[in-house]
């Protein structure tokens, strides 16, 4: 009987010994992430931010051929300058400009994209920054509806005479 109480103490001092090792492990690699993120979370703050107004800008119902213009305003919040290295339209209909210089911490900047508006229809389409930001790439949209244009008279109406308009 004190033969077995002993193995039943050793198996029970290694089942606590092992509990114990695994749960300081796992307070280790818990400290270690909470670390990890605090040193992320200060990496962010000293680096560049892109923040936008707005991601997405509906064009609405428009005209065909009317202002094909729209401006997504952002800032930088971060503390080093932003630079935004490249803007790719997801088609030629749609073509981005950017600022080429570094927007200075706290200054804001503008996208400006042309949308093709002689193309008749429903559009939905991305622009894709490249900064060097922490969020690297950032994703903006453009959508709305292109309705087709009346047809405008052919010409002049014709001269006719009128007590204000002798017709010549």
């Amino acid at each position: 009987l004190l033969k077995a109480m002993k193995k039943i103490i050793v198996v029970l001092a290694l089942v606590v010994a092992c509990f114990s090792f695994a749960t300081a492990q796992q307070e280790t690699e818990a400290v270690k992430k909470a670390e990890s993120q605090e040193i992320t979370a200060q990496q962010a703050l000293a680096s560049p931010g892109i923040e936008f107004e707005a991601t997405t800008i509906n064009y609405g119902k428009i005209a065909q051929r009317s202002d094909p213009y729209r401006v997504f305003n952002f800032k930088n919040p971060g503390a080093e300058p932003l630079v935004i290295k490249h803007a790719k339209g997801s088609c030629g209909c749609t073509v981005p400009e950017w600022p080429k210089e570094p927007i200075l911490p706290g200054e804001t900047g503008e996208i400006k994209v042309r949308y093709d508006t002689n193309r008749i229809g429903a559009f939905k389409k991305t622009v894709t920054l490249t900064t060097n930001a922490p969020e690297e790439r950032v994703m903006l949209i453009i959508e709305g509806e292109v309705d087709k244009k009346a047809a405008e008279p052919s010409g002049l109406p014709a001269k006719t005479g009128t007590p204000f308009n002798s017709g010549n």
